[in-house]
C-alpha cells in the first residue's frame, strides 16, 4: 500500500536541516487594493464551477458528537460566554485515495496527479461554531491540524480566534496526519492536556488511519462533508456557503502541496490561507513529517500555481524567509496570489505561546510590546526555556486576522486583498535590511515597526544544533530547543526613544496615525486597531524603559 510508484518527480529530496526545522510548530507591488476581481478569468478549482478537470469527492462519514472534551490544547476562554460551542469532537471515516503525479512536479506548481491506491481510514476533527446560526457569516475555516510536535495543534485558531469569533466564523480542525492519530491512541498526545480523559477515548480509531499517503483525500472528504452533510451535520444547523482551508508551518508544507494538486481537481475550497511555509513543499507521497519517508517528493522550490480560479494568501514571518528557508521560494503577486511578509514577526511568538490562549478580544493589554522570556514546562518536552532572550511580541496575530477577512471579503464579496511591499533584504548572503533602530525594512507595516518602541526580530534566538540530525530517522525532540523559533523583543532605552518622541504624549499621535495607515492599508483590521490604541493611551513608554 506504501511502496514506492516509479512515476516520482527527479527533483531532490529536500535537505535534511530544512526538513528537520519543517518538523516545528510548523516583485514589485503596491499597497491599495484592485477595484476589481479576478476570481471569474478561470474555473480550475472553483467549487461548482462546470470544469472536466475536477473529480468527485466522497463525503467522510460523520458519527458524534462524542461526549466529553477534546484532547486538543487550543483557547482557555469562555466560548458559550462569546456566544460560540466548546469544542466538538466528532469521529469521520471512509475510503481514500493515495495519488502519484502525472507530469513532472515542477517549481511552478502546475502539478496533475492520479489516484492510486485506496484504502479505509478513520479520524477525528474538531468543531467550534457560533451557536446562533444568525450569527454565522456563511465560511468555514478549516484548518490542517499541525503535528509538527508529534502531535495536533491548532497554530491558526490561537493566532486568528479572536477574529474568527467577532467576524461569525466557524472552525473545523482536521486530525489529517497518522502521527497525530498515533498520538491521541497511544495517550501521548494527553501529556499537553491537564483535562486528559486517556487514550480509551480514541480506541476505535486504532489502527485504521492507513498513513500520510492518504490526508490529502481524507482533507477533501471533511471538506465534502461539510458542503453536503448527510444524517449527522459536522455544523448542526448551520448552512455553509464557503470554506478557507488553513494550515501553519508544517502544514503549510502540506497546504502547499494540496494547493498545487488537488485544489484543480477536487475544487473543496473557495480560497487558502499559507501561513509560515518553510522551503519547498511536503511530498506528494509523504509519510509523516520525517526525511526518510518520502516516495513522491515535490521540487526544492515551490510556487502557489497562478492558475487557480480561487484566491490564495501566503503570509510570512521574518523567521520563514531565512531560518526556515522559504526565501528561495518567494514569487510574485497574481490575479489570486498574494504574498504578505509581515515586518517585526516571529514564527512562533509569545502570543503563541502564552497569550492567545487567554485572549477573548476584549482586552488591550494584548496588544502591548513587552520583553518577556518563556521558561514553560511543556511536557513531552523537557522544556521551553527561552531565556535570556526575551520572545518576540510582535504583531503577527493581527496581520492573521487581517488574512482571514481580507479572504472572506475576497470570495464572498470579490474584492482582491491588498498587495503588499516585500521585506527588504540585500548582500550575499541575504539578509534584512535594518532601519537606524535595528527593525527590518519594507514587507507589511503595522504600528509595531512604524511607530517602534522596541526592536522586534524573527531572528536572534540561540539555534538548535542539527548537525548530529543529518540522514537521521530517528530524531529525539525530547532535546530540542523550540526558542530558535521565537524571535527576540528587545525595549529601547530612555535616550532612544527620546530621540523618536519628545513626549509620551507625542508617542501616541505618532502611534494612532501608524494604526489608521496600516488600517486603511488593509493590514489591520479596525478592532485590532482601537484595542493598540486603547492600551497605548493608558500607557506611559517612558516610564519602565531600560
Amino acid at each position: 500500500m506504501k511502496k514506492s510508484n516509479p512515476r516520482v518527480n527527479s527533483g531532490r529530496i529536500l535537505p535534511a536541516m530544512m526538513v528537520f526545522m519543517t518538523l516545528f510548530l510548523n516583485a514589485c507591488s503596491d499597497s491599495s487594493n484592485t477595484s476589481s476581481s479576478a476570481l471569474n478569468t478561470s474555473s480550475l478549482g472553483v467549487p461548482g464551477a462546470s470544469n472536466g478537470s475536477v473529480l468527485p469527492v466522497t463525503a467522510a462519514r460523520v458519527e458524534g458528537p462524542i461526549d466529553g472534551a477534546p484532547v486538543l490544547v487550543g483557547t482557555f476562554i469562555d466560548l458559550p460566554g462569546l456566544g460560540y460551542t466548546t469544542e466538538t469532537e466528532y469521529l469521520v471515516s471512509g475510503k481514500a485515495s493515495a495519488y502519484v503525479n502525472v507530469n513532472e512536479l515542477q517549481t511552478d506548481g502546475k502539478w496533475e496527479i492520479a489516484a492510486s491506491e485506496t484504502s479505509d481510514y478513520k479520524t477525528r476533527v474538531v468543531v467550534i461554531r457560533p451557536t446562533d446560526a444568525a450569527a454565522f457569516n456563511g465560511t468555514v475555516i478549516m484548518e490542517w491540524l499541525n503535528v509538527s510536535a508529534g502531535f495536533d495543534s491548532p497554530p491558526d485558531w490561537l493566532q486568528a480566534h479572536t477574529e474568527i469569533i467577532r467576524s461569525g466564523f466557524a472552525w473545523v480542525g482536521v486530525s489529517a496526519q497518522k502521527v497525530g492519530v498515533d498520538a491521541l491512541i497511544d495517550g501521548t498526545a494527553c501529556a499537553i492536556n491537564p483535562t486528559c480523559v486517556g487514550p480509551d477515548r480514541y480506541a476505535s480509531l486504532a489502527l485504521d488511519h492507513p498513513g500520510d499517503f492518504y490526508s490529502y483525500d481524507i482533507f477533501s472528504q471533511v471538506a465534502q462533508a461539510l458542503r453536503t452533510p448527510g444524517a449527522t451535520s459536522l455544523l448542526g444547523k448551520l448552512e455553509v456557503s464557503h470554506i478557507i482551508a488553513a494550515g501553519e508551518s508544517q502544514s503549510a508544507g502540506r497546504m502547499l502541496t494540496y494547493v498545487n494538486a488537488f485544489a484543480p481537481v477536487h475544487a473543496m475550497f473557495d480560497g487558502y490561507l499559507v501561513h509560515s511555509r518553510t522551503a519547498g513543499s511536503a511530498g506528494l507521497q509523504q509519510e509523516g513529517i520525517g526525511i526518510c519517508d518520502v516516495a513522491i517528493p515535490t521540487p526544492d522550490i515551490v510556487n502557489v500555481r497562478d492558475d487557480l480560479g480561487v484566491p490564495t494568501i501566503m503570509l510570512q514571518t521574518e523567521t520563514d524567509l531565512f531560518i526556515l528557508g522559504s526565501y528561495p521560494d518567494n514569487q510574485d503577486d497574481s490575479d489570486n496570489f498574494r504574498l504578505w511578509e509581515v515586518a517585526g514577526t516571529a514564527h512562533a511568538d509569545l502570543y503563541t505561546f502564552l497569550q492567545g490562549r487567554q485572549d477573548d478580544g476584549t482586552d488591550p493589554s494584548f496588544t502591548a510590546v513587552s520583553e518577556e522570556q518563556i521558561p514553560v514546562n511543556f511536557p513531552p518536552f523537557t522544556v521551553i526555556d527561552c531565556t535570556p532572550f526575551p520572545v518576540n511580541s510582535g504583531p503577527q496575530r493581527l496581520v492573521v486576522n487581517a488574512a482571514f477577512r481580507a479572504l472572506h471579503n475576497w470570495i464572498v464579496d470579490e474584492i482582491p486583498a491588498p498587495r503588499a511591499d516585500r521585506l527588504e533584504v540585500a548582500g550575499n548572503p541575504a539578509a534584512f535590511v535594518k532601519d537606524e533602530f535595528g527593525n527590518t525594512q519594507g514587507g507589511v507595516r503595522t504600528p509595531y515597526v512604524d511607530s517602534p518602541i522596541a526592536i522586534l526580530e524573527g531572528e536572534g534566538q540561540p539555534q538548535s544544533d542539527f548537525s548530529e540530525v543529518e540522514g537521521n530517522c530517528d530524531i529525539n525532540l525530547d532535546n530540542v530547543n523550540f526558542c530558535f523559533l521565537s524571535g527576540t523583543t528587545s525595549l529601547f532605552n530612555a535616550n532612544t526613544l527620546s530621540t523618536l518622541y519628545q513626549s509620551n504624549e507625542a508617542y501616541i499621535e505618532a502611534l494612532n496615525t501608524a494604526t489608521d495607515e496600516a488600517v486603511s492599508k488593509g493590514f489591520l483590521l479596525p478592532e485590532d486597531a482601537a484595542l493598540i490604541k486603547a492600551n497605548a493611551a493608558n500607557s506611559n513608554i517612558f516610564e519602565n524603559a531600560p
